[in-house]
């Protein structure tokens, strides 16, 4: 059927929704770009009208539908996403306001992308609607943004400079966020944060609830990184992340031990499905887990400081109400209800370092006691995290699922990694300032 609408951006008022219009209208008017109609949609379309003219600033704004739809309001998104082909949700805390949007989605069969970070929703949305989605034909795929795109394709990169017969045992990714001005973290990322906390048993109770998936098989023995350290290869120092990237990245390791040559496309073409088995076949598990870190001690003990505020107050309904009305005080400054002004996004950047163990031969893991005896490095990098990275890795996800739809599963709810890790992302990405590079590898035998 033909739809109104090739891409809707929902909560396209908000701090970062009004970036993804900006970069969605880099392509808009280009020949190539697969999204020929575009809609804005959220409950306050006077703010949406805002937002784009910011966006197409300083050019005066092209004449984009701009549709009232409000998650408390489902028979607006059932009627819009009718005629829509793909949506990108940029409405956080996704716990709190994410699920009407992925529910009618899958009911009407529409694609879906967010930008969500939280754990919790994404794991709960997998269970309640990946099986009406592969009947709908719904493509449900959460963390395209920051999170998970880095550690995702950042991890499918490493893995493949583990040529065989070597293999990696364990891959730390190192966040480093760099900035010549001081810049204020994205409020909905702090938000989550400290709904997470609160929220934690309900996590736990929902992954008992899950059947459980088969183990990936990793070789050597098994990994418990420390919670604070100094990374001697890197020169840095580093503070355990309890971020969505590890779990993100274990769901598409998952997903891959389930289905050992990726999933099949839904009418995929025969490159394609040649591609997509040489390419997971040469992905191996590995133990997985993410870091802050910095050059400066003192700037992980705020990061310790700000994860203490939110882990104790976050428990208790008073305490919850202090962190969201002052998160300046309790996050040291690191987050702000302002958000970043122009200059502080432009002069921020980030690093995303993967520092691999592993063994030069797999036979080696075989051998109870056997360390590791190689380290490969391999690095992502682009600009500010929240609102120039985050917009460009979701308009290119979009940009995927609209020109490779037929090469991608009929329908159905999945990490990120399992469904563009075969597709062209990495050099989509390369070629919009987010770079991926082999750094270097040495032996670790004395």
């Amino acid at each position: 059927m033909a739809s109104d609408f090739d891409l809707v951006i929902f909560g396209a008022s908000g701090f970062t929704g009004k970036y993804v219009i900006r970069e969605a209208l880099k392509f808009f008017s280009s020949p190539t770009c697969p999204f020929k109609t575009l809609a804005l949609a959220g409950r306050n379309p006077s703010k949406i009208s805002e937002s784009l003219a910011w966006a197409a600033s300083p050019s005066s704004p092209p004449p984009i539908p701009i549709i009232s739809a409000d998650v408390s309001d489902r028979l607006s998104l059932l009627n819009l996403f009718r005629r829509t082909r793909l949506v990108l949700n940029c409405v956080g805390p996704f716990r709190l306001y994410g699920d009407p949007v992925v529910a009618a989605c899958v009911e009407v069969g529409t694609d879906y992308l967010d930008i969500s970070g939280e754990p919790e929703f994404m794991e709960r949305m997998e269970l309640q609607y990946h099986e009406m989605a592969k009947h709908t034909g719904a493509l449900v795929i959460s963390a395209c943004g920051f999170d998970s795109i880095p550690a995702e394709m950042g991890f499918i990169f490493h893995s493949r400079q583990w040529e065989p017969p070597a293999a990696a045992n364990r891959v730390e990714a190192y966040v480093v966020l760099e900035s010549e001005r001081s810049i204020v973290g994205n409020i909905g990322t702090y938000m989550s944060a400290v709904l997470g906390v609160a929220n934690a048993s309900s996590l736990q109770e929902l992954r008992r609830s899950k059947p459980r998936r088969a183990r990936p098989q990793i070789p050597g023995p098994p990994f418990k990184p420390k919670s604070i350290e100094k990374q001697k290869s890197l020169a840095l120092w580093a503070l355990k992340l309890p971020s969505a990237d590890a779990i993100v990245v274990r769901r598409t390791l998952a997903a891959l031990t389930e289905n050992p040559e990726g999933l099949q496309g839904a009418d995929e073409t025969d490159e394609h499905a040649v591609k997509r088995r040489q390419l997971w076949l040469t992905i191996k598990p590995a133990h997985f887990g993410v870091k802050i870190g910095s050059k400066s001690p003192w700037s992980i003990l705020r990061f310790m400081i700000t994860g203490l505020f939110i882990g104790l107050l976050g428990m208790f309904a008073f305490g919850r109400k202090l962190l969201l009305k002052f998160p300046a005080f309790f996050s040291l400054g690191g987050f702000s209800n302002r958000g970043p002004t122009e200059e502080e996004v432009d002069s921020a950047s980030f690093k995303m370092w993967f520092v691999g163990e592993g063994y030069s031969d797999v036979r080696l893991a075989a051998e109870g006691k056997a360390k590791p005896d190689t380290e490969i490095i391999t690095r992502v990098s682009g600009p500010e995290i929240g609102y120039v990275t985050t917009p460009i890795i979701l308009i290119q996800c979009a940009f995927i699922v609209l020109s490779q739809r037929h090469n991608l599963p009929k329908g159905g709810v999945y990490p990120p990694g399992i469904i563009f890790g075969t597709t062209n992302l990495q050099e989509r990405l390369e070629a919009n300032g987010v770079c991926f590079d082999f750094v270097s590898k040495r032996s670790l035998r004395p």
